[in-house]
């Protein structure tokens, strides 16, 4: 049986939002998956994803209960703010677990934590690139205890790169795989689509992918697809920022590898001097970039997937 239901979330200021959800219920026991969509609200293919899964699953296949949500940040998508929560301008994907007493993400990110991800026995996180940001698909998951299995489900997804998130200073906290993973919940964040477009490429792909992990859990039958033919481990996720705001003129696009130095980019004026070289800390793949000439000063550039192996 599958449910549509809608959730909602009591503590102020989120009182009123309705969020679509689907709870889908297996014939046969099985582990519990939150699959949630939207915590950016402009990456639209991984939106889309969630519903394509749960539209086309036959609930008699399944082993096991999983609440889907397709957006999780209903005000990020009804505002079409990129990024950010357009509320208080923080990032959701880095306020995680969230807390009921801060601003409204930090509020929204403790009702998802507390509604979706800490019931679960696992978590997926679909993602892609937001408005200005090119992507090459990618999986995240995070060094914790129970890395071995979130690990399974990431290559189960099928995309040619696969992150392992280290817990570090300068790490990406605040992340739902993070959250989760200190919470001993295995969860993964996959990434596909780019630049705020809906792409059905991007969707079949994380659809996809979400069916494997299934097939990899048990919970539905089947043996999964092998990994990613080309599949390459990324030890360390580098991101770049501008020195100064401007006109960034990107050299280097999303999925190609490049070496330590290489020229991955420049900011200039407007009247065309170049204010900043931009180059590769180290050798990786750019697993996104920003795709629009306009940068702030401290604006993200790219991302840079280091220490490549196949060791996944």
């Amino acid at each position: 049986m599958i449910e549509r239901r809608v959730i909602t979330y009591p503590h102020a200021p989120l009182a009123g939002l309705e969020h679509p959800a689907f709870e889908a219920k297996g014939a046969k026991d099985g582990p519990h998956l939150a699959l949630i969509g939207g915590i950016h609200g402009c990456e639209y293919s991984s939106i889309a994803a969630v519903t394509r899964v749960m539209t086309e699953l036959d609930p008699n296949e399944l082993a096991g209960t999983i609440t889907a949500v397709p957006v999780v940040s209903m005000q990020s998508f009804q505002r079409r703010s990129p990024f950010v929560v357009p509320e208080d301008g923080k990032n959701l994907n880095r306020s995680f677990p969230g807390s009921y007493d801060g601003t409204y993400t930090d509020v929204l990110a403790r009702s998802i934590f507390d509604t979706l991800i800490a019931p679960a026995d696992v978590v997926l996180d679909l993602h892609g690139g937001d408005m200005v940001e090119a992507l090459e698909p990618f999986a995240i998951y995070e060094e914790s205890e129970v890395e071995e299995r979130a690990r399974g489900m990431a290559v189960a997804m099928g995309l040619p790169y696969v992150v392992r998130e280290r817990r570090r200073e300068d790490g990406l906290a605040g992340m739902t795989s993070s959250a989760a993973a200190a919470a001993g919940i295995p969860a993964v964040i996959a990434e596909a689509g780019g630049c705020g477009q809906l792409e059905d490429g991007a969707v079949r792909m994380l659809a996809a992918g979400v069916r494997n992990v299934l097939r990899y859990l048990e919970m539905l039958p089947g043996e999964p697809a092998p990994p990613h033919p080309q599949l390459r481990s990324v030890g360390s996720f580098v991101w770049l920022y501008a020195k100064t705001g401007g006109w960034w003129d990107a050299a280097a696009p999303a999925g190609i590898e490049v070496r330590e130095g290489d020229v991955l980019g420049r900011v200039r004026n407007l009247w065309g001097d170049e204010l900043e070289e931009v180059r590769a800390p180290a050798a990786g793949v750019v697993l996104f970039v920003t795709s629009s000439p306009a940068v702030a000063e401290g604006g993200i550039l790219l991302g840079l997937g280091a220490e490549l192996g196949t060791d996944v």
